[in-house]
């Protein structure tokens, strides 16, 4: 279990991010506890996904800093798990599904000595386990449904432990029951292990009852803070420069006014 005692999971200071005379977001400070559930919302080309690439070392800030668990993120790094977008498999992709977990501890490097192979599947099996994908291990990947295989990507990431979950707009395509079944792994993993999750979504409503505090990125400006207090007509006003309404209708947060910030529906979205 990741100690929650030992400073934030993520941590970022000062950060901004450049390319050429454009802004995605700058002076970005933010702490991500151990356990903690952080939804990042906003617009598409607001640098969300952009985010999560600084985070997996593979993009370099243009100014700030950023730590996850302590250190400077890079390729490959054993502290992230990484939880992608729902996307097809090719049906004859010659991957088992125990294959497509293992890569979540050696896919960046040569695989393990004999001496690791017991160890390797032992780990491989919990993680299969635990996220009700077991009967998956033997069968070939690309022959299972959308959600079969994202239980197997969360295992993926999981399998290592990782300090710090990253998904990206991992229930996009899945059915309300898989993007349920999703959700609960991920919150589960969350609570029992400690594992911070920054959570990259357009739909807000999959993950609200879970979610500790939203970070709300739009044309270089952002705001972070409870649902509550980011979700507002107030603030997404000031966010976007224009007037926006935040109604709640059944429990669902509905976003009106926001139709040229991409937001999903021309006259009006639900996030």
């Amino acid at each position: 279990m990741n100690d929650p005692t030992a400073g934030p999971a993520l941590s970022l200071r000062g950060a901004g991010l450049r390319f050429g005379d454009r802004t995605l977001w700058s002076g970005l400070d933010l702490d991500v506890a151990p356990g903690e559930f952080v939804a990042v919302l906003g617009p598409n080309g607001s640098g969300k996904t952009t985010l999560i690439r600084v985070l997996l070392g593979l993009l370099r800030l243009s100014e700030g800093e950023v730590r996850v668990a302590g250190r400077a993120p890079r390729r490959g790094s054993p502290e992230i798990g990484y939880v992608p977008q729902q996307q097809p498999l090719d049906p004859d992709l010659p991957l088992r599904g125990r294959d497509l977990v293992g890569l979540g501890l050696d896919g960046h490097r040569f695989g393990p000595g004999l001496r690791g192979r017991l160890h390797r599947r032992e780990r491989v099996d919990r993680a299969l386990a635990e996220v009700g994908g077991s009967e998956y291990a033997g069968a070939p990947v690309g022959r299972l449904s959308g959600g079969e295989q994202q239980r197997l990507r969360v295992a993926q990431a999981l399998v290592g432990n990782p300090a710090v979950l990253l998904c990206d707009e991992p229930l996009l395509s899945l059915d309300l029951s898989h993007q349920r079944t999703v959700t609960r792994l991920i919150d589960e993993r969350r609570r029992t292990a400690g594992t911070a999750v920054l959570f990259v979504t357009h739909e807000i409503n999959p993950v609200l009852p879970l979610v500790d505090r939203v970070l709300y990125l739009v044309d270089g400006r952002f705001s972070v803070g409870p649902t509550d207090e980011v979700m507002t007509s107030e603030t997404l006003s000031r966010l976007y420069r224009t007037e926006v309404d935040v109604l709640r209708v059944r429990d669902r947060l509905v976003v009106v006014g926001a139709e040229d910030a991409d937001l999903h529906a021309h006259h009006g979205a639900t996030v």
